[in-house]
């Protein structure tokens, strides 16, 4: 005999000896793999009537939902029960217009009904659907005026069935949906545009009056996604003797409390510098302003500060840990100013620390010059797939390419950003901020 004629007859003498009232048990069906879950059944619809209840005129088995299952319904007399009934698993709710109510008219006042109760229950369930129930075709100014209040949709009593009723229960549901997503999605992008006037009110105006010879451009891209402002920060303002100050300065981390701790080192930095002071004065009393402001003693930020005198010829530079400026004159090679010797530690490093200035000469009289100061993001992007980064020689290399093609101002700071992300393969992920002074030259004056 065969193995599989064995078999079928072991199957056998096993059912023949079966209890009699033993039932084969069915095994649950495994869900195939990479096939998506059932979705979950839709919660049970509940309908809650307020008023005189026209639901008894027909069998409430006819009240069914989308899904063909009995409407469960609540009834409470008046507002007060209502707001009892009123949970979360309360699908829409049909209010009679016909309700009294003394709220209209405050205390001691007479009961009213019309639309008071409707606005009172939409106090008490804003995210509800709400049917209106008007008496008859009288009524229809009223009915209509509830649904400019508020109501989704009216009924009049002496024309209600149960398919009207329950096309109208869910028309309502879907259309409270409708409106509850809308407004969720006005709020947020209203939130949004608000967001951004205020981070775009926060990033700095040069204050240059009186500089006629010398151009101003920035270019400025948070690390954040779908943010405006970043933990970078720069500022440029010329004080009553004709110097003009600039800084730029990089906090680190690239959340909202760092973009914060960016401003308030930025307006700091400006009312230092229009109440004298510079230098080293100037990075130790910041130092303290972070000291304070930082949400995390962990929490340093780099700064670079320009003095630039007045004939445009020289500046003084000093470095808290940040990299070097960048300085372009005409038929001579790019440059970075000097910065191992003279640079000192990023604010909130060390407690006691010391910040030295160094004297620049920038150029010649009447000689034009560009000076390019920018945060470590722009240098630190990679170089294609490797590990290998920008670095500060890759982006002077860069930078005189730019200038030699003739690109000036901002058109020559969106070159030199664009091209950094395409060399990193894609968006730079860390803060951008990059700052070019531009001396015209002598400026003839008649």
């Amino acid at each position: 005999m065969s193995a599989t004629g064995r078999s079928t007859d072991r199957q056998s003498d096993q059912h023949a000896t079966a209890a009699p009232d033993q039932r084969p048990v069915a095994l649950p069906r495994q869900r195939a793999a990479g096939s998506r879950p059932e979705p979950p059944a839709p919660a049970p619809f509940t309908l809650l009537v307020v008023g005189d209840d026209p639901t008894g005129s027909f069998a409430a088995p006819e009240l069914v939902d989308a899904a063909g299952h009995r409407v469960r319904i609540r009834r409470a007399r008046n507002l007060t029960e209502a707001e009892r009934l009123l949970t979360d698993d309360v699908s829409c709710v049909l209010l009679d217009l016909g309700l009294e109510s003394a709220e209209a008219g405050g205390d001691g006042a007479r009961p009213t009904c019309g639309l008071a109760p409707l606005r009172a229950l939409l106090r008490l369930a804003p995210t509800t659907a709400v049917l209106a129930l008007a008496g008859g075709e009288q009524d229809a100014e009223l009915a209509a005026e509830a649904v400019r209040v508020g109501a989704q949709d009216y009924l009049f009593r002496d024309e209600l069935t149960a398919s009207l009723l329950n096309r109208a229960m869910r028309y309502a549901v879907e259309r409270k949906r409708a409106d509850m997503a809308h407004l969720q999605l006005t709020e947020t992008r209203l939130l949004a545009q608000e967001n951004a006037r205020l981070e775009r009110g926060l990033l700095p105006t040069p204050l240059l009056a009186g500089t006629d010879d010398l151009r101003f451009a920035a270019r400025y891209r948070p690390g954040r996604s779908r943010a405006l402002l970043g933990g970078d920060f720069y500022d440029v303002v010329r004080t009553p003797d004709g110097t003009v100050h600039a800084m730029i300065g990089d906090v680190c981390g690239h959340g909202p409390d760092e973009a914060a701790l960016g401003v308030e080192l930025r307006i700091a930095w400006r009312a230092l510098t229009f109440a004298g002071l510079s230098g080293d004065r100037l990075l130790s009393t910041l130092q303290r302003v972070l000291e304070c402001e930082r949400p995390d003693d962990e929490i340093f930020a780099t700064l670079c500060t320009l003095d630039i005198a007045p004939d445009g010829r020289r500046a003084s530079l000093a470095l808290a840990g940040h990299p070097s400026p960048l300085l372009i004159r005409p038929g001579r090679a790019a440059r970075l100013m000097p910065y191992e010797e003279h640079g000192g530690p990023a604010l909130g490093l060390l407690p006691e620390a010391e910040w030295g200035c160094l004297d620049v000469e920038l150029g010649r009289p009447g000689e034009p010059w560009s000076l390019l100061l920018y945060t470590d993001g722009l240098i630190e992007g990679r170089i294609g797939e490797g590990t290998a980064r920008l670095g500060t020689d890759g982006m002077v290399e860069l930078v005189e390419r730019h200038v030699t093609a003739g690109l000036r101002g901002e058109a020559l700071l969106d070159a030199t950003v664009t091209e950094a992300g395409e060399l990193n393969g894609g968006e730079l992920t860390d803060d951008v901020a990059t700052v070019l002074l531009e001396r015209c030259g002598a400026v003839e004056r008649t």
